[in-house]
């Protein structure tokens, strides 16, 4: 593949005369630039969504899922990953993010670490990746061999595949199953995919795990009913979340917070529906722990 057809790589008119600029309308032309990004997104969405409802489904059935990519894909992928725990209490093994060239390159370049396929879906199997399973491959230019390794490696085990990558018709897409292809356009700095793609893609993988843990009940509302009363300013959050969710007294949400056992989830429920823990419970777990469904 000649990398100067890439979509990533072209020249951008409207920045070619950026560093002759005042600094204010220099800054005009990047913001200029990222308006179109949320807009490139939004021509994604119908394959977004398809992809929110594929990984709800293996997450919801006891699988994972991973994230991979080099520089700043690979980075964003860790961050997406790393951010699920703290926001949803879920378990750092449910959503999971590696990196060409590993740990050392979320801070400094690895320099060819993304130029082997082999160590892609090496990395990945490394983790135990399975059928049950799916990979997100990151590639702004959609051709990092490192990622189209691991995509290999996870079609090769039976698992799902997605990618999402900034230029059209990519190798990357043509690789998956769910291809997301998202297209900013040429960067204001030629070739700097931190910018807008990397844009892009943050913007991409905060729907992908944010929906697939609404779809399976970490929200309600707009809630964070998975929150964990660790420290007294956890707690004053929970007892806040139930009193919104159940349009209770403070008095009451904290009777039924402590009564719960601390569980937000069962607090709401109980408050809603003025039932006693246990019932709460069972109706939580045959609604498989969303509480909308629980409630009806």
């Amino acid at each position: 593949m000649k990398l100067e057809t890439l979509l990533t790589e072209q020249r951008n008119e409207a920045s070619a005369h950026i560093d002759t600029l005042p600094t204010l309308e220099m800054l005009r032309v990047i913001n200029d630039e990222d308006k179109k990004v949320a807009l490139a997104v939004e021509a994604a969405l119908p394959e977004i969504a398809a992809a929110v409802d594929a990984i709800a489904a293996r997450l919801g059935a006891g699988g994972r899922l991973f994230y991979t990519g080099a520089g700043t894909s690979g980075r964003l992928g860790v961050l997406d990953a790393s951010e699920c725990p703290p926001t949803y209490n879920v378990s750092p093994e449910l959503v999971q993010g590696f990196i060409a060239g590993g740990d050392r390159a979320l801070r400094k370049a690895v320099e060819g670490a993304e130029d082997s396929r082999e160590l892609g879906a090496a990395e990945l199997l490394a983790l135990g990746f399975n059928s049950g399973d799916a990979l997100c491959g990151i590639a702004a230019s959609g051709r990092t061999p490192y990622v189209l390794g691991a995509v290999a490696g996870a079609r090769a085990a039976g698992g799902l595949t997605l990618g999402v990558s900034c230029s059209p018709n990519s190798l990357l897409s043509q690789a998956v199953d769910l291809p997301i292809e998202v297209l900013p356009g040429p960067e204001v700095v030629t070739g700097s995919t931190r910018m807008k793609a990397g844009t892009a893609t943050k913007l991409v993988l905060n729907m992908l795990s944010t929906g697939a843990l609404i779809r399976l009940g970490h929200v309600y509302g707009n809630l964070m009913v998975n929150v964990q009363p660790t420290n007294e300013k956890l707690v004053d959050r929970a007892i806040r979340i139930v009193m919104e969710a159940s349009g209770e007294t403070r008095e009451n949400a904290e009777k039924c917070f402590e009564e719960s056992g601390r569980v937000v989830r069962t607090a709401i429920v109980m408050a809603r529906l003025k039932l006693g823990r246990h019932e709460a419970e069972v109706r939580l777990e045959k609604a498989g722990q969303r509480i909308a469904d629980a409630l009806l």
